[in-house]
């Protein structure tokens, strides 16, 4: 009984990985579509939407897809060494911003990615809206 119950978990994995891939070509497939893509919300330089989900990975921060449909983490912060180099505090120069791409599991791939296409769905739709 036990290889049948391990043959199923792995069956089930196996449809977790395919689905999660079919939805990751769905999103590159939607990104590619929303040019020009939009800046994250009070980000300078990054262009990402986030794609938000309930009970996500605590230890994963704020989770985004960017122009190539990849999902990423977004990090922002201060970077020390730019204002040491100009030896002054420049708000633009001094602003960090990086996204960090992500290695998640199967299950939560599918939830973010599935997250991310009807984030881009929505910004396709609005233009869409906008236009006519």
């Amino acid at each position: 009984m036990t290889n049948e119950s391990l043959l199923r978990k792995t069956q089930a994995d196996l449809i977790l990985e395919r689905s999660a891939m079919q939805i990751q070509a769905l999103l590159k497939e939607a990104c590619s579509e929303l040019q020009p893509f939009p800046s994250f919300p009070n980000a300078i330089f990054t262009t990402a939407i986030e794609c938000d989900i309930d009970g996500g990975d605590p230890e994963v921060g704020c989770v985004v897809v960017a122009e190539d449909g990849e999902l990423y983490e977004l990090q922002m912060g201060v970077d020390h060494d730019s204002i040491e180099l100009m030896d002054s505090w420049d708000p633009v120069t001094a602003r960090k911003e990086t996204l960090k791409k992500l290695e998640l599991h199967p299950k939560d791939h599918l939830l973010y990615a599935y997250s991310g296409l009807v984030a881009v769905t929505e910004h396709l739709l609005e233009r869409e809206a906008s236009r006519t």
